[in-house]
């Protein structure tokens, strides 16, 4: 054969075994070859991804390098974006962008890698076809030593890029608002090659933080001996998860579960000898025989709620303090209002703030008047309306347990083979409406979509488990975690505002209600007795009220609607001043017509200012109403005060 008839055979080599993957292949072959293919520890996929090599690097190196090292946190989500995934991710672009982000009080600048102004509607354009999105939020302990967090930022953006192998699509932007400054980070979930940016799990946990902080230590110089020192020593009595227990979890995971405390230097081994005493203290280590020690299950989650607690307080403590408002730490309470089945409660609004930026989680500090302040998690931000400091709320926690219509639900599934739809529902309850069995299908997909094991046919029947009730409550449990809490602004203005006001506050109808909200003499429920003291004392100078012989204070029987009347007659008189048009009042059975101009925050609650080509009108407010502004809208006045509503010029959204 000579070198002519030789024709090479181009493509792609053919499989032995095409029905089997490569990695099946290989561990036949060290089978039959007498060996045996490990998986000690099972498999994990923690470098899954980018960035694996880079952080598998960053791992083997000197472990005191992390306490020379400048400490920088960095709180890491993956957003999916399918669905209704983007207007989310607008919405947090805009919230971010927030007034009161930097140095100076003024709104959030987004920037990039090339410019310091950048457009974030141009940024979601591009990822609307994007499957996930990265957020990222990176504090150095140190943070404010730099007057401007852009060039490290933009450092750090190009470090990823190495270790990831691949260009990064990111905006961020920097706030100064809290006790730490921090930098936003937006990321696009593709490579530049347009596929699926996959990040290995390790690199997110540990990658990031560690290359933030090699680039902060580069810039302020690695810590000295003895800042460590010191750092370490404030350690041992910390009441939160600090480096020194993660070195006893580490020594614990690499022996047989009993930690007999080493380290490098003496020094150290004297430092981790000291926490586990402390540890001792609070009933988290115990002493064993030959110097060991075990540590209590469950240690590092303990400690973090020690250490969220500690955090909480001192952010009560700051709140009530820049008010000038004295409280006992023993009146000090952290609600959970969806695990509790704590009852509803009502104070002053002290302060509303961010739990979790990262997440968008909000809590309330509210002075209550059960004499204690309570710190509660509010859940999204989106999910409670404005709360200023000083108004009035309720703060009601939402039902962990099953409606009155999943009970409904069961009874007709148990009576129909575990079935049911709307005509199953109209023959077992002749009373019921189709609106009202139409209601009870929407619960059903609502709890479907949750991940509820109910099935919908396509005839529209639904077929419903016998443990429904019991998932109904797991679904209202899940629902609480979310969104633990209603709350209801009962006024805007605040206490000392409301003695002597025209209209009817707060105050007059806890004078008035059957059920008055109870009151302890001490902090908020002692301010709220003098300021009804003195409401009482303005209402009968107003001719409003009256005392009895015996000295008892006694409402007239139009005393709220006179002073509804009052303040509307005030508000409207300078309102047609403004708007030169002159008010007509809503009356029952009026039909009510116009444009939904904005809110008119009055004594008496939130009005909505319609306005018509000729006068303008204040109506009741329903926050249903909010995205509505602007628009058209018409409805009848009810009796009892409240309007169905109608929006849109032609056809319309009830509102109820």
């Amino acid at each position: 054969m000579s070198e002519d008839d030789f024709r090479p055979r181009l493509g792609k080599t053919p499989s032995r075994d095409p029905g089997k993957r490569y990695a099946y292949q290989l561990r036949a072959a060290i089978n039959r070859a007498g060996g045996r293919s490990s998986r000690k520890g099972g498999f994990t996929g923690k470098r899954i991804g980018r960035g694996g090599p880079a952080v598998a690097q960053i791992m083997h190196r000197d472990h005191l390098a992390a306490y020379r090292q400048r400490r920088v946190v960095v709180k890491a989500r993956i957003v999916k974006l399918a669905g209704k995934g983007i207007d989310g991710a607008a919405a947090h672009l805009r919230y971010i962008q927030r007034d009161g982000v930097t140095r100076e009080g003024e709104r959030g600048s987004l920037y990039n890698a090339e410019h310091d102004r950048t457009d974030g509607k141009s940024f979601l354009e591009k990822a609307t076809k994007d499957r996930h999105q990265f957020r990222f939020i990176v504090t150095a302990e140190d943070a404010q030593e730099y007057d401007d967090l852009k060039p490290l930022t933009r450092r750090l953006m190009e470090q990823m890029e190495k270790d990831l192998d691949t260009r990064l699509d990111w905006v961020a932007v920097d706030h100064f608002n809290t006790g730490h400054p921090h930098t936003h980070i937006l990321l696009r979930g593709k490579d530049d090659q347009g596929k699926d940016l996959i990040i290995a799990r390790n690199y997110i946990s540990h990658g990031i933080r560690e290359r933030a902080a090699e680039l902060v230590s580069l810039d302020l110089g690695p810590r000295t001996e003895l800042e460590i020192e010191e750092r370490l020593r404030a350690e041992t009595t910390a009441e939160s998860l600090t480096s020194l227990d993660r070195n006893l979890l580490r020594q614990q995971s690499e022996g047989d579960g009993t930690i007999v405390p080493h380290g490098k230097t003496a020094g150290m081994q004297t430092l981790l000898t000291g926490r586990l005493r402390y540890l001792e203290r609070l009933g988290l280590a115990e002493p064993v025989r030959g110097g060991g020690w075990h540590l209590e299950p469950g240690l590092e989650n303990t400690l973090r709620r020690m250490g969220e607690r500690v955090d909480i307080i001192k952010t009560m403590h700051r709140a009530l303090k820049n008010k000038d408002l004295v409280r006992s730490p023993g009146d000090y309470v952290i609600e959970d209002l969806a695990n509790t089945g704590a009852k509803p409660l009502t104070g002053r609004v002290i302060e509303r703030g961010l739990a979790d930026e990262l997440n968008d989680r909000h809590y309330l500090i509210v002075d209550a008047t059960d004499g204690r302040t309570h710190y509660i998690d509010i859940g999204p931000g989106e999910a409670v309306p404005p709360t200023p400091p000083g108004s009035i709320v309720r703060v009601t926690p939402n039902s962990i347990e099953a409606r009155k219509s999943d009970r409904t639900v069961a009874e007709i599934a148990a009576a129909n083979d575990g079935r049911y739809s709307i005509d199953l529902h109209l023959k077992h309850d002749p009373t019921a409406t189709q609106n009202y069995a139409e209601a009870h299908i929407r619960r059903l997909e609502a709890m479907r979509r949750a991940g509820s094991p109910l099935t919908r046919e396509p005839d529209g029947t639904w077929i419903v488990p016998e443990n429904h009730i019991e998932n109904a409550a797991s679904y209202e449990r899940e629902q609480a975690r979310a969104r633990p809490v209603s709350v209801e602004t009962l006024s805007t203005l605040p206490l000392d505002r409301q003695v002597s006001t025209i209209g009817a506050t707060w105050l007059d109808r806890e004078l008035v209600s059957n059920n008055p909200e109870p009151m302890r003499g001490s902090g908020f429920g002692r301010e709220v007795e003098e300021a009804i003291s003195r409401r009482r004392q303005w209402l009968v100078n107003e001719g409003l009220a009256q005392t009895d012989g015996e000295g008892r204070f006694v409402p007239h029987g139009n005393m709220l609607a006179t002073l509804q009347r009052r303040e509307l007659a005030r508000i409207a008189g300078q309102l047609s001043e403004d708007l030169k048009l002159s008010y007509t009042q809503a009356l029952p059975g009026d039909p009510v017509k116009g444009t939904l101009i904005r809110t008119i925050d009055l004594a008496s609650g939130k009005a909505a200012l319609i306005e018509r080509s000729r006068d303008f009108t204040l109506v009741p407010w329903r926050s249903a109403l909010e995205r509505h502004l602007g628009k058209s809208v018409s409805g009848l006045m009810r009796t009892d005060g409240t309007i169905s509503w109608t929006v849109g010029r032609q056809r319309g959204v009830g509102i109820e």
